[in-house]
């Protein structure tokens, strides 16, 4: 398997293929939540809610309170959520969000940096560290809402972020617990490719091309943007994950115009730092705060999970939905283990 700059790990991730479109969020001032976009319904048991707030790195990043409307307590237990990797929080995070605060939680689910309507320029670009801070900040504001009670906040991390979200446990100490669903480990998957096919004169292929498209962004005072394969329509004989994508980003089911996945690219040079730093490395230091990993029988991102859950250390649980695949724990509620991720929550945020 080759893969060139980082275009072709889009593809592989996401099967992506539209031309950047560039939104900033400062155009979105005035959005109003009920004239946007979701691919769910909202819950009538909930209220949803605008919020921002910053970063470590000054970045403002926005994202959707939702708040059970009739509470059992006081102050609520809290979880931040973000991913799929190259989303928005109107999509997965925001279902999952969703979900959560009818079973009584502050659910936070929020745009990383810059994607979607939080800050950062240029657009479309992931970072290993930015990414992992971005959760923290999560927690930074879920702590200061006078109906949370900060001792009792976790965390969900979907696909990418849910990497992200383990390193962010790692290191943010105030996290009580962390769920993830169909993780990716974004940086290994950048580097290796799946199944850590690649070989070094593959990566060093890679590398070099991205170090010499600095040169023409450097030039041109801008990023260029990756020309995916065009997948408005699919042949039917693509890889079966990449229709699912397919199935899930560019149709009806999660199709938004913010989404990097359903309707832009990312930078031809976002791979140059996340190739370079593992995020993992310190996984064993989470204990014994407790880790939940829930992975699709059938997704092709399952030894993601499986390598994660042999690393970490006790107290973790690594639960397998029969005959699912990747993408069906983005949004289907049949098939997305809501009820053991409350109990997981509820015995563990304490």
């Amino acid at each position: 398997m080759r893969i060139t700059v980082f275009i072709a790990m889009s593809f592989l991730f996401i099967g992506q293929a539209y031309a950047q479109k560039k939104e900033s969020p400062q155009n979105k001032k005035n959005m109003k939540t009920e004239l946007e976009h979701y691919t769910f319904q909202l819950s009538d048991k909930v209220t949803r809610q605008k919020v921002s707030f910053k970063n470590r790195y000054g970045i403002t990043l926005c994202g959707d309170l939702y708040l059970p409307k009739n509470p059992q307590t006081k102050l609520l237990p809290a979880l931040a959520i973000s991913g799929p990797f190259g989303a928005v929080k109107e999509q997965s995070s925001g279902l999952y969000a969703n979900q959560m605060a009818e079973r009584g939680y502050a659910a936070l689910a929020f745009d990383p940096s810059y994607t979607g309507e939080s800050g950062g320029e240029p657009r479309n670009i992931a970072s290993s560290d930015i990414n992992t801070e971005d959760f923290s900040a999560s927690a930074d504001f879920l702590g200061l809402q006078k109906n949370v009670d900060r001792n009792k906040i976790g965390i969900i991390g979907i696909c990418g972020f849910g990497g992200f979200a383990l390193n962010a446990v790692s290191i943010d100490k105030r996290i009580k617990a962390v769920a993830t669903t169909s993780m990716y480990d974004i940086p290994r998957a950048a580097s290796k490719g799946y199944y850590d096919k690649v070989t070094l004169e593959q990566r060093t292929k890679t590398l070099e091309e991205m170090s010499l498209q600095r040169w023409k962004d450097a030039e041109a005072g801008r990023p260029e943007y990756g020309n995916c394969p065009n997948q408005n329509t699919i042949k039917g004989d693509e890889p079966q994950f990449i229709r699912d994508y397919y199935d899930y980003y560019k149709t009806e089911r999660g199709f938004h115009k913010r989404s990097i996945n359903s309707n832009g690219a990312w930078t031809k040079t976002n791979g140059f730092s996340l190739m370079n730093m593992p995020i993992l490395a310190y996984i064993k230091e989470i204990s014994p705060r407790p880790i939940l990993i829930i992975a699709g029988e059938n997704a092709h991102s399952r030894y993601f999970s499986e390598d994660i859950y042999k690393a970490a250390a006790e107290p973790k649980e690594l639960l397998i939905i029969p005959d699912a695949v990747h993408v069906d724990l983005y949004d289907r509620k049949e098939k997305i283990p809501f009820d053991k991720l409350d109990a997981f929550f509820k015995n563990n945020l304490k």
